[in-house]
């Protein structure tokens, strides 16, 4: 059996052939230009999946929040207007006419790990992404934890500083105003306005440049300011954590070295794990869920 595995995200919509232990037969890139809408990602992921053919099911990884159980988005973000209430699923499986699966990309992310990365040792562990926001996931028992509409996970919403810098979901004070790597690039474009993007920031941290370290170490001291509260909620075995970013030695260390140092004595055996999977993370959990699919 082989599965037609799609991630969609506002930027681009990743495509894989993969077999049911894993193995990425061949995988595909295109542009989603999310921008232009829901309605243009679905004509889009129509016409990748009429150019592939030998797949028995469809799995799905997809921005927004998603409802599992009807492969509906509950809701998505300005990254591709007009997705809210879109029914991937049903639109997929009615032209397709084989079993799809759907689930948020964060949670398709979590699973991967979970049965084919860093989290395989691990029944229960979070997973937190840190990009232009921070998703986030709940494994418990092996199986994501969606609560009563299957959109639990929004650490990136968590309130750590009341009163705070406004938040796309009308908030102030969310935690991906200050812990996201949105958020890093604009505290250094304040001190430089070159400083746009995460390469640069560690291409000049990595020179030594002071001031770039300051700035870094501060906001890994706001990723450890909500990663506390998350472990005194939750006691998980482990923190699974991803994002271009976490690609940096230096801030898996401190992030752990800082955690430990703030947490009660009674939860100090979490793990901190550098996610494993990297941009197939996605592909694997959308595979895992399509074989899970008993229809």
């Amino acid at each position: 059996m082989n599965i037609l595995a799609l991630d969609i995200g506002g930027t681009a919509i990743k495509v894989a052939m993969v077999e049911p232990n894993g193995k990425i037969l061949n995988s595909n890139e295109y542009p989603s230009e999310g921008k232009r809408g829901g309605e243009h990602i679905m004509k889009k992921v129509c016409q990748i999946i009429s150019s592939y053919d030998g797949y028995d099911r469809i799995g799905i990884s997809t921005a927004g929040q998603v409802n599992p159980n009807t492969g509906t988005i509950v809701f998505a973000n300005e990254n591709i207007p007009n997705y809210t209430g879109m029914k991937v699923g049903k639109i997929i499986s009615n032209k397709f006419k084989v079993p799809v699966t759907v689930e948020n990309d964060v949670n398709s992310a979590a699973l991967g790990e979970a049965y084919y990365g860093a989290g395989k040792y691990y029944k229960d562990f979070l997973c937190l992404t840190y990009g232009t926001g921070i998703g986030g996931s709940i494994l418990i028992n092996g199986e994501i934890y969606g609560g009563s509409q299957g959109v639990a996970g929004e650490f990136g919403h968590i309130i750590t500083h009341p009163g705070g810098l406004d938040c796309g979901c009308g908030q102030k004070g969310c935690y991906e105003q200050y812990a996201s790597t949105t958020a890093l690039v604009r505290k250094c474009m304040e001190e430089d306005s070159s400083f746009n993007n995460g390469r640069i920031i560690f291409e000049e941290f990595h020179k030594g440049n002071k001031k770039i370290k300051i700035i870094i170490d501060n906001w890994v001291d706001e990723i450890v300011l909500g990663l506390t509260s998350l472990v005194h909620v939750f006691n998980p075995g482990c923190l699974i954590l991803g994002g271009g970013i976490l690609n940096q030695e230096y801030i898996v260390k401190e992030i752990n070295n800082k955690l430990h140092n703030q947490i009660m004595q009674s939860f100090t055996n979490v793990k901190v794990k550098k996610a494993g999977l990297g941009n197939n993370a996605g592909l694997l959990g959308a595979t895992y869920l399509a074989l899970q699919n008993n229809i």
